[in-house]
């Protein structure tokens, strides 16, 4: 069986803790790929990029995308980058494939001041920051078969409302025709606090 959900977006849009929680909602496991990739290699993936390089750590990472996509059931997490590679597009069409939207201001407020980020190094990681998110917000979009807002709500209602939309009928038929569904909730004021 193909994995539940496949959790796409750009650094710091919370794919791993939405990643973790989904799955704990759906009964299943989750997935994180960049976790998967340093087990893998016995080194951090700052560790890769230092002594490899990017293009060595984009190989591993197809290898293990290609890997979970083929054997992992339940939700998977992609690094941020992952989706670049015309390989590992391939292999998700066809695949629940969920976007986490974020605005550039909020993913630099999320992974500023964050050491772990390799591809953020720099000297002007905000400004590293928005160009990633201008490349990659294309690639994302085309892949997407789910679009979710992930910022300005909780992390639980983006949960509930994945659940929902991943359980519900009429995801299954628009995945089929490769629709996107679109999901904009306004958070309540209950929900916001």
């Amino acid at each position: 069986m193909p994995p539940r959900a496949v959790l796409i977006g750009a650094p710091g849009c919370g794919k791993s803790v939405i990643g973790r929680r989904l799955a704990r909602a759906l009964g299943v496991k989750v997935l994180d790929t960049d976790a998967e990739i340093e087990r893998t290699a016995g080194k951090t993936i700052t560790e890769i990029f230092s002594a490899e390089g990017e293009p060595a750590f984009r190989a591993l990472e197809e290898q293990v995308v290609a890997s979970a996509l083929a054997e992992h059931e339940g939700v998977l997490s992609l690094g941020g980058g992952a989706v670049l590679s015309s390989k590992t597009q391939e292999a998700l069409r066809g695949h629940t494939v969920v976007w986490l939207q974020i605005s550039a201001a909020e993913g630099v407020r999320r992974t500023s001041r964050r050491t772990h980020r390799p591809i953020l190094a720099g000297e002007n990681p905000d400004e590293r920051y928005r160009q990633l998110l201008a490349e990659r917000t294309p690639v994302y979009r085309s892949l997407a078969t789910l679009k979710v807002r992930a910022e300005g709500r909780p992390t639980s209602s983006i949960v509930r409302e994945l659940e929902r939309r991943l359980t519900a009928k009429g995801t299954a038929a628009s995945e089929e025709t490769g629709a996107v569904v679109e999901t904009e909730e306004t958070p309540t004021q209950e929900q916001q606090a």
